[in-house]
């Protein structure tokens, strides 16, 4: 440990490089990994930023597919951090304020991995001046797209520079200033709203997409992320509470389930009120459903998707609900893992594709992600892991080691 005299923030960067360069074999390995997929998914994108996104599985009828999918999703994941902050700096929950930074760590990590995506949608890297404000044709405030911009970007900011401030003041051995940094925690909490319901009206704002102009779109969106993203957050607070010498309380898993099982239950709700609204009395704009859970001349590419991913949501919801284990790590554990993997499934490719079928013309095609989008996919995903991973490590050496008190 460095004498206090010697630490700034230059010695604070190196020490958290020195921190994550570290480790055990088998974590190494894992990075290892990591890196290799990014390697893999930098290949791929050199490959469609050479030739378009004529590689990819896009057409003229379906132009989102598998990144912005995975984008809608993520949007998700980093605003589950505010069902961390809220118990920890609302309510004032003691166990809450221990975990809440990894919360944050985790939003950094979805964020990076949103902006990302978008930016390899937009098929090559020369066209993300569009969305430089100054530079190129912003168009702030009359387009939802600019305002998710400046939402996304915003909210990155204050989940980096608030726990980074409160970081480097533990590191040097002096408690953080609240009243520097608890009103960005406040902000935060609206900013979180605020990314999930600009993105729902990206899409809830298209009266030419009946499927995506429904009123429940945004806060359907709010409950969904409400429930993966803590899905996840238990999943990395089991792995950190197993695998390290920072234990989690258990009363911080029950409060997550709790928040996890609500959340799922209104999800749900809204989603079978969607349903009847398609199916009790069809219109011509029920088609976009019609080709998602029965398939529409032939093409049924989604219909075992959307139900496995209903099935699975329902299943898991039940079980986290009913608590059969009693809080045994065996049954919730899985249980966490299907609900995030289901609504991965329903709020990617199960909301994204069928806006866009039938085509205005009533054609419909089957959309399946090619090989640069699956390897590019896998290349994010490995980016946004590894930067989850060396914040989190660089948290709980600091906590612990420091004696910091978030």
């Amino acid at each position: 440990m460095r004498p206090l005299h010697e630490k700034n923030l230059r010695t604070f960067v190196l020490d958290v490089i020195k921190w994550n360069l570290k480790g055990s074999f088998g974590f190494q390995l894992f990075r290892l990994v990591l890196l290799a997929l990014i390697g893999l998914g930098i290949f791929a994108y050199s490959h469609q930023a050479r030739y378009g996104l004529s590689v990819t599985g896009m057409n003229d009828i379906v132009s989102w597919g598998f990144y912005i999918s995975n984008f809608t999703f993520l949007v998700g994941v980093a605003a589950a951090a505010v069902m961390l902050i809220l118990p920890a700096y609302v309510f004032h929950d003691p166990e809450f304020h221990r975990v809440v930074i990894i919360g944050e760590g985790v939003a950094v990590g979805a964020l990076v991995m949103c902006l990302t995506f978008i930016t390899v949608d937009l098929g090559g890297p020369l066209q993300a001046w569009h969305l430089i404000p100054g530079i190129g044709l912003f168009n702030f405030p009359s387009s939802i797209l600019a305002w998710d911009v400046v939402v996304i970007n915003g909210y990155l900011l204050l989940n980096a520079l608030v726990p980074a401030y409160i970081l480097y003041c533990h590191y040097k051995g002096r408690p953080a200033d609240e009243r520097k940094y608890r009103p960005f925690v406040f902000l935060s909490i609206f900013w979180a709203f605020s990314i999930h319901m600009v993105t729902a009206f990206l899409y809830q704002g298209l009266p030419a997409r009946p499927f995506w102009n429904n009123p429940l779109m945004g806060p359907r969106f709010l409950a969904s992320a409400f429930a993966a993203g803590p899905a996840l957050i238990t999943l990395i607070l089991a792995v950190i509470h197993s695998s390290t010498t920072y234990k989690i309380d258990r009363s911080v898993f029950n409060k997550l389930r709790l928040i996890i099982v609500i959340s799922a239950i209104i999800n749900l709700l809204m989603l079978f009120s969607e349903i009847f609204k398609e199916f009790y009395f069809p219109t011509h704009h029920s088609s976009s459903a019609v080709y998602l859970f029965f398939g529409m001349d032939g093409h049924g590419a989604l219909v075992p998707w959307i139900w496995t991913s209903i099935g699975v949501n329902l299943f898991s919801t039940l079980v986290l609900a009913f608590n059969p284990g009693k809080n045994n790590p065996k049954v919730l554990l899985p249980a966490c893992l299907f609900l995030f993997i289901a609504i991965w499934m329903e709020k990617g490719i199960g909301l994204i594709v069928p806006g866009f079928l039938p085509s205005p013309l009533g054609e419909v095609v089957d959309y399946l992600p090619s090989w640069v989008e699956l390897c590019v996919t896998f290349g994010v995903f490995a980016l946004g892991i590894t930067i989850v991973t060396w914040l989190i490590r660089a948290a709980l050496i600091i906590e612990q080691d420091y004696g910091g008190s978030h």
